[in-house]
């Protein structure tokens, strides 16, 4: 238990609640502890991954999104109004979401080929 702790704590790739790091496309494989920014093409891999990032916390808000609008379904009380925009909240969140997953995962095949 105690060595799984230090090897946790000493690496130096590990990234904040699954999120990659501005530096994922960039480090040489297994060492983090040495980022050098060599051409043009490593600024591009560092503006890759921050829209990869960005991408990834527009896909937690059309999570927050579709519970909101799951909420609003709820406590609608059959009103057809409600119901319509209740619906339509969830239906966009979604769209949203596919749209989010879609960009990470094409923007992360692209990257992950240039490096």
């Amino acid at each position: 238990m105690m060595q799984l702790f230090t090897r946790f704590a000493a690496d130096n790739c590990s990234s904040f609640l699954g999120f990659p790091t501005w530096y994922t496309y960039i480090h040489p494989a297994g060492d983090c502890s040495t980022i050098t920014i060599n051409s043009l093409s490593d600024v591009w891999l560092i503006v890759a991954a921050i829209i990869e990032i960005l991408l990834r916390i527009a896909g937690l808000f059309a999570v927050a999104f579709v519970i909101y609008g799951g909420f609003q379904y709820l406590t609608s009380q059959a009103e057809p109004d409600a119901t319509t925009k209740a619906r339509r909240t969830i239906i966009n969140a979604l769209i949203g979401l596919a749209i989010a997953i879609l960009s990470a995962t094409i923007v992360n095949f692209i990257a992950g080929s240039i490096n």
